[in-house]
């Protein structure tokens, strides 16, 4: 937390209350709260790096493997996935996004819109303490019931003009649903719906754990976190394309 299987893994955390009959808050008021659920502005800076196990099943498929989800504050990303006894690597250092060919074992730059998805999934907690260094906005747009959930809808628009709307469990202020244009594995635009459940606290904030996703309305995969860290000392080497 765009392109193949990329965790959609943001954690955007809320608390406070909710009124059926308006929305009360400004969406500054709303991301203050955001961060003081995810343990508060101190908490959320000393996060350097996260790394994230999780296995992934794709029913339609058949397919069950394994991925490993490495991020680095504020803009650098890997992911390691097994499958089948296939391995693919996804990896942002920052400016370059690339990705192992499966087919060659060889590292390679991703092609353009890939690239810019993965860049985009690659921001961490600063995406949400400093959005303007990012030249990421937040607008709260509205509220909607999403699987019979009562939420507060807020659109993301990165500096690429690119948006995501983000539904938010007015009951609870946890992120439930992302809803994002991407890229396929074919290259092609599609719309993509990732589902949170499952919270659990790790150290002094909370990560989701069950993810359910959905690429053109249609069930496609499902992710089981088992573990996350936060702190082992990520070196920027792990993210940058292999020679």
């Amino acid at each position: 937390m765009r392109k193949t299987l990329i965790l959609s893994l943001a954690l955007l955390f809320l608390i406070g209350s909710f009124s059926l009959n308006g929305i009360c808050q400004t969406m500054d008021e709303v991301r203050a709260k955001m961060i003081d659920a995810l343990g508060g502005k101190k908490v959320l800076e000393a996060v350097m790096d996260t790394t994230i196990i999780a296995t992934m099943e794709i029913p339609k498929m058949g397919i069950n493997g394994t991925v490993t989800m490495y991020q680095k504050e504020p803009d650098k990303m890997r992911i390691d996935q097994e499958f089948m006894g296939q391995r693919v690597t996804q990896g942002c250092d920052g400016k370059t996004a690339w990705f192992t060919n499966p087919m060659t074992g060889k590292a390679e730059q991703m092609p353009e819109k890939s690239a810019a998805e993965m860049k985009r999934q690659a921001y961490g907690n600063n995406s949400l303490l400093n959005p303007e260094k990012y030249g990421i906005t937040y607008a709260l747009t509205g509220k909607a019931k999403e699987d019979d959930k009562d939420c507060f809808v807020v659109e993301e628009t990165f500096s690429d003009s690119r948006k995501a709307t983000i539904f938010v469990d007015a009951s609870t202020y946890l992120n439930y649903k992302i809803r994002a244009t991407t890229v396929n594995e074919a290259g092609v635009e599609t719309e993509v719906e990732t589902i949170y459940s499952d919270y659990k606290k790790v150290g002094d904030t909370l990560v989701a754990h069950s993810l359910a996703i959905k690429q053109g309305g249609e069930a496609f995969a499902k992710i089981a976190i088992s573990e996350v860290t936060f702190n082992t000392g990520l070196e920027d080497s792990l993210f940058k394309m292999p020679e």
